[in-house]
C-alpha cells in the first residue's frame, strides 16, 4: 500500500487499497451474491423440476418430440439462470458502489471504497461500465484482476477501463 496523489483536492492525500484487500472483499461479494441468487434460481429449478417429474418418471415413454421439448426447457432454464446471475451480479455492484457507502458489503467489511479519479462518488452508469470490465478482466485468464497489483494507483483493468480507483477509507 502507497500513499500517493491522485487528483484529489489540494492538500488530501489518497491511501489505494492493497490488491488482498480487494481479493478478500470479491470473496466475500462472492458468499453475499450466491445467497442472492440462491434466492432467485433454487424456486426457479424447483418449478421446472416438479414440471417434469412425471416426464421423467418413465422416459422410455416419451417421444422425440416430447425429448426435444424437455431438452429446449433445460437449456431455457440454463439460459435464465445464466441471465438472473448476471442481473444480480451487475445489480449488487452497480447500486452498492454508487451508493453513498461507495462499495460493496466486502468493501464495507475491509474499509475500502469504490471512486472516480478525483475521490468521488461514483454514478450507476459508471459502476455498471466497471462491472463489464470485469466480465473482460476475467476472460483474459484473470490477468485484468492481476494489474491491480501491479499498477501504480492499484487500478485493475476494469478500474482504468471506468476510470476508477479502489481506496482505504
Amino acid at each position: 500500500m502507497s500513499t500517493t496523489t491522485a487528483t484529489p483536492p489540494v492538500g488530501t492525500t489518497v491511501t489505494y487499497a492493497s490488491f488482498g484487500a480487494r481479493f478478500l472483499a470479491l470473496i466475500i461479494d462472492w458468499v453475499v451474491i450466491s445467497v442472492l441468487q440462491s434466492l432467485l434460481i433454487v424456486p426457479l429449478l424447483a418449478a421446472i423440476g416438479f414440471s417434469m417429474a412425471p416426464a421423467l418418471q418413465n422416459p422410455e415413454g416419451l417421444s422425440e418430440t416430447e425429448a426435444a421439448g424437455m431438452l429446449a426447457g433445460m437449456m431455457a432454464a440454463m439460459g435464465s439462470m445464466w441471465i438472473i446471475s448476471i442481473c444480480v451480479s451487475l445489480l449488487y455492484f452497480g447500486i452498492m458502489e454508487s451508493s453513498k457507502t461507495q462499495g460493496t458489503l466486502g468493501k464495507m467489511a475491509l474499509s475500502i471504497k469504490v471512486t472516480d479519479l478525483n475521490g468521488d462518488r461514483i454514478s450507476f452508469g459508471k459502476s455498471i461500465l466497471r462491472q463489464i470490465g470485469k466480465y473482460i478482466s476475467g476472460m483474459i485468464l484473470l490477468i485484468g484482476y492481476l494489474l491491480a497489483a501491479f499498477t501504480e494507483k492499484k487500478q485493475a483493468l476494469h478500474d482504468m477501463i471506468a476510470s476508477t480507483l479502489v481506496l482505504k477509507k
